[in-house]
């Protein structure tokens, strides 16, 4: 993913009004980020700990989401796998993130959700430079450029949810 700004990234955003995009807590280390690993720019946001912001690109053109998670989270014992990375995690690593749709379906409540890593670190777990809190990912016959590949189909078809 190509290096971002504030700019860059309070524009981008489809599924909320320009002034909800201007109060959005937007990460502050965007010039220490690993942008050569990153697939999207994914992150919490730590004034509502039940948001969370994505932002990629998609067709060329940049494409932000805000996303709702419940934040009553499962037990340790609880396993669950993410649905872009296939990532598993134990507890609360994997939340059902949920999107407002883009346009006047998201202005009549309309939404679309898909399981997520709660961190949002997908690209660093695929390509092994974050490590679950499970220990490890499970070992996959596909290459690296296969993973990422996949990874960013899943994450193009949720958001591609967001305009139908």
């Amino acid at each position: 993913m190509r290096p971002l700004t504030e700019h860059d990234i309070r524009n981008s955003f489809v599924n909320c009004s320009k002034g909800e995009a201007k109060r959005l807590a937007v990460p502050r280390n965007l010039g220490e980020l690993p942008w050569d690993h990153l697939d999207f720019l994914g992150w919490r946001d730590p004034g509502a700990p039940d948001r969370s912001c994505l932002v990629t690109e998609l067709t060329g053109k940049l494409v932000g989401v805000t996303l709702r998670f419940p934040s009553s989270q499962h037990g340790f014992l609880h396993r669950s796998m993410c649905s872009l990375c296939l990532t598993t995690h134990p507890g609360g690593g994997v939340s059902l993130m949920t999107a407002r749709k883009a346009g006047p379906a998201g202005r009549e409540g309309n939404s679309v959700g898909l399981y997520m890593c709660t961190d949002l670190a997908c690209s660093l777990y695929v390509r092994g430079r974050k490590i679950p809190d499970s220990g490890a990912r499970f070992e996959e016959s596909l290459t690296l450029e296969e993973q990422i590949a996949r990874t960013t189909r899943n994450l193009s078809a949720f958001l591609d949810k967001l305009y139908t």
